[in-house]
This record gives C-alpha cells, structure tokens and sequence, in this order.
C-alpha cells in the first residue's frame, strides 16, 4: 500500500507561484509513475502533470506548459509541483496518484491518490 499526501496549497495572488509536496509513505514510489490532477467545483478531473521513473520524462497538460514543472526526489519518497504566473483559473483542489506504467492522462488509471490541497489564487 502507498499512502499519498499533498501539502503546500493555500491562497496565492494572480502571477504568484506555490510549491505542491506529494509526500509518500508505506512503501518506494520509486517504481510508480507520479501524476497530479486537479479539480474545480463542477468540473471534472483534469491531468496536470505527471513524471515518469526515471524522473526524466514529464508530460504537462496544455494549460500546464511553460508554467508549471513537475520533479521527483525517490529518496525522499516525495514528488513536487512547481506552479508559477498562477492566475484564477487554476483554482482547484489538487492531488496526486500514483501508478504502474501505462498512460498517464486518465485518473481512473492510478491506483493510489490522495485527498488533496487546496490551491485558491485570488486576481
């Protein structure tokens, strides 16, 4: 089992920029494809980002690119989510999930997840 827990949400100003911790405990992720998704009341589940094993290859949702940069310290079981030039339309909760190979654009394909940080960027 893998439990998975997001901190460093909050209250930013438009053009500000958070870091997002994706802290993992109960076994290595180091084997396990890292994604972060984020929801908005009454949307769906968006992909956002995601790294792979070898902590080299990354793939960004379109409103990600440029913008934000995903990264992953296996040693210290945590993956990380740079967010800059924030504006309102990435206010959401957001969290990562964790998963075996595969494609990593689909939340449904990910076998753990936890439950969230809030990211609230006021303009």
């Amino acid at each position: 089992q893998v439990q998975l827990v997001e901190s460093g949400g909050g209250l930013v100003q438009a053009g500000g920029s958070l870091r997002l911790f994706c802290a993992a405990s109960g076994r290595s992720i180091a084997t396990y494809v890292i994604g972060w998704f984020r929801q908005a009341p009454v949307k769906e589940r968006e992909f956002v980002a995601a790294v792979g094993t070898n902590s080299v290859t990354t793939y960004y949702a379109n409103s990600a690119k440029g913008r934000f940069t995903i990264s992953r310290d296996n040693a210290k079981n945590t993956v990380y989510l740079r967010m800059d030039r924030l504006n309102s339309e990435d206010t959401a909760s957001y969290s990562c999930a964790a998963k075996f190979g595969g494609g990593v654009f689909d939340s449904t394909g990910y076998r753990y997840r936890g439950q969230g940080t809030q990211v609230t960027v006021s303009s």
